[in-house]
């Protein structure tokens, strides 16, 4: 009886975290309003997307300081317009940049 509880729960906290991860595609980019400055393959006011995905192509350390900009906003790396603080979760940020990053 302990055991199939105990299988049970496992199953249930497995579930838990799988639903906790957040999907990123296109989708997620204009529910956060990433695509009002940036497009997939062009330059609108930001750099396309598929420009930073190459800019930081073998890059280790590019998921982490990319979902702090997409966090906190940033400026200098593609010109003198900043990116600003944008309102997503770790997980949304992190997730986004993956996508980018996998473009």
């Amino acid at each position: 009886m302990f055991r199939r509880k105990f299988i049970v729960s496992v199953a249930s906290v497995m579930v838990l975290f799988a639903s906790q991860q957040v999907p990123a595609d296109e989708a997620l980019a204009k529910s956060k309003n990433c695509l009002a400055c940036h497009s997939v393959a062009n330059k609108i006011v930001g750099p396309s997307f598929k420009d930073v995905a190459a800019k930081y192509k073998g890059d280790g350390a590019a998921l982490a300081t990319l979902a702090s900009k997409v966090k906190k906003g940033g400026g200098g790396v593609w010109g003198n317009i900043p990116m600003p603080p944008n309102a997503v979760s770790e997980a949304e940020a992190e997730a986004l940049v993956k996508w980018i990053l996998s473009l």
